[in-house]
């Protein structure tokens, strides 16, 4: 198989797979020797039907979850250390990470409805 039409656009991963293990070799002895510029250089812009299912593909891959109504925001809270295991020791016996344990004390405090939230479905 020539080095285009491996390396080449109608290169699938079902094509690949189906390859020789020399020829995968080489292929990835191709790629892994050139620096991240060279590949750069040498690749091309998505077309608009590819960029439009990247952007799909890329919207659903997640990263943190948005909370609430209005997102979450990251705040530094002084505790006292005891305190902090303790809290801790007990978020982990009921299944919930430390930041779900504090968002349901605050919602006790204030007396937020306990509807509102993902740390409530495995509350205490």
């Amino acid at each position: 198989m020539s080095k285009k039409n491996s390396a080449g656009r109608g290169l699938t991963v079902t094509k690949f797979l189906a390859l020789p293990d020399a020829e995968k070799e080489r292929i990835y002895q191709d790629i892994d020797g050139k620096r991240p510029e060279q590949l750069r250089a040498e690749s091309k812009p998505l077309s608009p039907r590819l960029r439009a299912r990247w952007n799909k593909v890329r919207k659903n891959l997640g990263g943190r979850p948005r909370f609430g109504k209005d997102g979450t925001k990251i705040v530094s809270v002084t505790v006292e250390k005891g305190l902090l295991r303790q809290a801790d020791a007990y978020a982990q016996s009921k299944g919930l990470n430390r930041s779900e344990l504090f968002t349901v004390g605050l919602r006790l405090a204030i007396g937020v409805n306990a509807d509102e939230g993902r740390a409530n479905e495995r509350a205490l």
